[in-house]
């Protein structure tokens, strides 16, 4: 009989949301095959977890599929983690996750953290509907080109952001979007969590006093 594939949220900061489903598949699949090897051990020894370790990552999973899926062939049971996270989300995994699929192994989520839920459910902006796009282009004509594509949906969008980009991605969309209420999450269940809001000027305005570090999730109302 094939094995599983297991697709596990890890805490996108807080140990303490783990789920105790998740320890336990990860204690009990014969293999993790992980986007940061070194990151994921730090959390397996954590809770004193011994399972090996393969890594995942992007630019060696299509290299990796093949050899991975030969083991849930086999009748391995295999636990699939991001760095932070649910993984496939803007995340490695959707390789190995779509291979599984066509080969009728079965595949099992395990929930738990999500960057995209935690920004949302605590943003202050309409969460009935929401698109999430995820990054950006980094190429600011092809960045401009996928707000634009964006600008006349009326729900609520998010945007992962990097530190290093933000202020440029808050200029475009202040340009592309208007003046539009915004929220910058920060540090999401980390110590030093940060939800700024306000119009998208005033984000703007409040980097600029205000140097800002770690992931982030921005969230934008949509066209009224």
């Amino acid at each position: 009989m094939f094995g599983t594939l297991y697709i596990v949220a890890t805490p996108i900061g807080n140990l303490e949301d783990i789920t105790p489903r998740a320890l336990r598949i990860l204690k009990e699949v014969d293999l993790i095959a992980a986007e940061d090897t070194r990151h994921t051990r730090k959390l397996l020894t954590h809770f004193d977890i011994h399972t090996p370790l393969t890594s995942f990552f992007q630019a060696n999973e299509r290299m990796k599929v093949d050899a991975i899926l030969g083991q849930l062939r086999d009748g391995k049971n295999i636990a699939l983690v991001s760095d932070a996270g649910t993984p496939c989300i803007s995340d490695p995994g959707y390789p190995l996750l779509r291979a599984a699929v066509e080969a009728e192994i079965k595949v099992v989520p395990i929930p738990g953290p999500s960057a995209v839920a935690t920004a949302i459910s605590a943003a202050g902006l309409p969460t009935d509907r929401f698109t999430f796009v995820g990054f950006l282009p980094d190429k600011p004509g092809k960045r401009i080109h996928a707000l634009e594509e964006l600008r006349d949906i009326s729900h609520t969008l998010l945007f992962y952001v990097s530190p290093w980009k933000v202020e440029k991605i808050l200029a475009d969309c202040l340009s592309v979007f208007g003046d539009r209420d915004a929220c910058l999450a920060r540090e999401l269940t980390k110590m030093h969590e940060e939800f700024r809001r306000g119009k998208l000027s005033e984000l703007v305005e409040s980097l600029k006093m205000k140097m800002t570090k770690g992931e982030m999730v921005l969230v934008i109302d949509g066209k009224k």
